[in-house]
């Protein structure tokens, strides 16, 4: 993501960049981590992503609470929190491309939604 020459590594100003995206979703990180507990937990997430502009059912954050939390606690640690907004971003992005008139609803074969899926994954 940030080896822009393509070499297999990172030179100096391409670790800056790294290391100002870390630092960055760090932030974001301890901002919904309200109980600094280390970990984000359903409602934490819930008013993270409600704050990205995400609107979803109570369901659906029980459903990446489950995919994320790598540790089985029901909460969510910083490098999975980094992936779960990355992965929703991304699936986002592609959903959008094929809602061409922006009312939240697509019509995709099969084979173009595992495109989507697996492109993100």
């Amino acid at each position: 993501m940030f080896d822009r020459e393509s070499k297999g590594g990172v030179n100096f100003n391409e670790f800056a960049g790294v290391w100002k995206y870390i630092t960055d979703w760090q932030n974001i990180f301890r901002t919904y981590d309200q109980d600094n507990s280390g970990l984000i937990d359903k409602n934490e997430l819930k008013q993270t992503l409600t704050g990205f502009g995400y609107r979803f059912s109570e369901q659906f954050y029980d459903v990446l609470i489950r995919k994320f939390d790598r540790q089985g606690r029901g909460q969510i640690a910083f490098d999975d929190f980094i992936q779960c907004c990355i992965v929703l971003q991304r699936l986002t992005d592609m959903f959008k491309r094929y809602d061409t008139d922006q009312d939240g609803w697509i019509q995709v074969s099969y084979e173009q939604y595992l495109t989507m899926v697996f492109s993100v994954v």
